[in-house]
């Protein structure tokens, strides 16, 4: 497994760990991650704080270069939300774990020039499988529903 998919699955596990939501993000600069988190919506009372929303808070006030030449992954298929981070800061690609249990704007994505690569990692379909079967009000909170 590619070690910064393996780096954003750790940060959803450790959502899960704090009775949060199991997903989890990184951002990649030049093949170093420049920002890493995982969703905290639960544990911080956030509306907006899903796991790549956090990974860029984390990553810090960069310049637009540095978003321009990321990577970023994320163990799940971006909400509208997150998707809209990405457009708005230039990440020309998105590495994501799964989109089995939940299918984002990768269309939208894609659209707009954003290079997509879904893995279905069995890791992350498992975590996300298993947490919604525990807690599915969360859940639909989480997206909306």
């Amino acid at each position: 497994m590619d070690q910064f998919m393996k780096a954003a699955i750790e940060e959803a596990q450790c959502g899960y760990e704090e009775g949060g939501i199991p997903i989890g993000s990184v951002i990649v600069h030049n093949g170093k991650i420049i920002g890493r988190g995982h969703n905290r919506r639960v544990q911080k009372g956030s509306a907006i704080l899903h796991g790549e929303m956090d990974a860029l808070e984390n990553a810090g006030r960069l310049s637009a270069k540095v978003y321009k030449e990321s990577v970023l992954y994320t163990t799940l298929s971006p909400c509208p939300m997150c998707s809209g981070a990405i457009l708005l800061y230039g990440i020309p690609k998105v590495v994501i774990g799964e989109n089995k249990t939940f299918m984002g704007e990768e269309e939208h994505l894609k659209s707009r020039g954003v290079q997509v690569e879904v893995l279905q990692d069995e890791t992350c379909i498992n975590l996300m499988t298993k947490f919604i079967e525990e807690k599915p009000a969360l859940w639909n909170e989480d997206i909306g529903v």
